[in-house]
């Protein structure tokens, strides 16, 4: 199936394009953009099997463009696939600001009513999305998202504005719009049958304050320097927007350097930690040394052997048996460390033992929950 994708290197577009990039044996892209010949887009819908018109304008210098760029391409666009005389399906990309009386949202009401009048006439599938505010990787900051401008100040450590804290915000989550865009090109998915209003509806939104957003956003960027996680993981919209974040990085900022805690026996370091789930830390040992000889009230811990050769060594607290766990980085085993139960860790091996382990909560040094006794 041959797919013009109008708007092509636009943040809707290249996700799209992405997107089907990937399943090359069942579509071959036609891009048609900005830079794009002027006889390209004539040249597309000529061939074209299936149409998605991203294309559009909504920050003109002179609003005279808006009509240009969101009206007359798109009735350009479908008089073109007119004059082939075939039900070539399209779908149009929208704005709920099609709903306003400006100069964008006329020009957008205007596109979505020859969208109508082509399907109407031709009797091709017509798909006519309202979209709210799309985020999500890509998406160019200080242009027309909020939500990439302040992921890029919060990854830069630089001021936010916000105006108005309690303005609403509706957005959509540009993977969420490819799950109701991509199954129309194999005539199925959610948005296959348009509602009664006529237009297909991308699904979930969410709603938020600008305030909430900005709070959000800062709050990742500190955990981030704390290596620490922060918000609701359970919440859809929290993994969206964290995700979104992280794609803002400056690309010389991806690493971190950890907190490093070395001395005679080895080095200690956090990887992360968060009040919900405690914390995940990685510690070298040297051979012949012996760490841990403590036990813990409540404090639950989890040990993994990632490389080098050990044994794990338990006493119950008022009993003389010691049970002897032999771990080994060629094994993987996962070890339970028990609270009430005083625990050692020894590299028996010839080389450094690598150890990642998990404590059920955050270390608290006015009650750390560690006492000495050995095995």
């Amino acid at each position: 199936m041959r797919v013009l994708v109008t708007g092509a290197s636009g943040f809707i577009g290249k996700n799209l394009c992405v997107n089907l990039a990937r399943l090359q044996e069942e579509f071959t892209l036609l891009r048609f953009d900005v830079d794009s010949p002027a006889q390209a887009l004539a040249a597309y819908a000529g061939q074209a099997d299936f149409v998605i018109h991203l294309a559009g304008v909504n920050r003109p210098q002179d609003p005279a463009e808006f009509q240009a760029g969101n009206f007359d391409l798109t009735r350009e666009l479908l008089s073109l696939l007119r004059k082939r005389g075939e039900k070539v399906p399209f779908v149009l990309a929208s704005s709920t600001q099609a709903a306003l009386d400006n100069p964008y949202g006329q020009s957008k009401r205007a596109a979505e009513a020859e969208a109508f009048a082509y399907a109407r006439d031709t009797g091709a599938p017509a798909y006519v999305f309202r979209f709210p505010g799309v985020f999500g990787k890509w998406c160019r900051p200080f242009y027309n998202s909020v939500v990439a401008t302040f992921c890029h100040q919060a990854a830069r450590g630089e001021p936010m504005r916000v105006d108005d804290p309690g303005r609403e915000l509706t957005l959509l989550y540009i993977d969420d719009l490819m799950d109701a865009v991509l199954p129309l090109l194999k005539g199925g998915g959610p948005c296959h049958r348009p509602g009664a209003d006529g237009f297909c509806h991308a699904s979930p939104t969410y709603t938020l304050s600008l305030g909430r957003l900005a709070d959000t956003l800062r709050g990742f960027a500190d955990a981030r320097a704390a290596f620490s996680v922060t918000g609701d993981r359970a919440d859809p919209l929290v993994r969206k927007l964290y995700a979104t974040f992280l794609s803002y990085l400056p690309e010389g900022g991806f690493a971190v350097p950890a907190l490093r805690h070395a001395d005679a026996r080895g080095d200690f370091a956090e990887l992360i930690k968060s009040a919900h789930f405690g914390q995940i830390s990685v510690s070298r040992t040297v051979p012949g040394i012996t760490r841990g000889q403590h036990w813990h009230n409540t404090k639950a811990e989890k040990f993994i052997v990632l490389q080098g050769e050990g044994v794990i060594r338990f006493r119950k607290l008022g009993s003389g048996e010691i049970l002897s766990y032999p771990v080994s980085g060629e094994r993987y085993d996962i070890v339970d460390i028990p609270p009430g139960y005083t625990h050692s860790i020894q590299n028996t091996g010839p080389g450094e033992l690598l150890l990642l382990l998990w404590a059920g909560e955050l270390f608290d040094r006015e009650n750390p929950d560690t006492y000495f006794e050995e095995v």
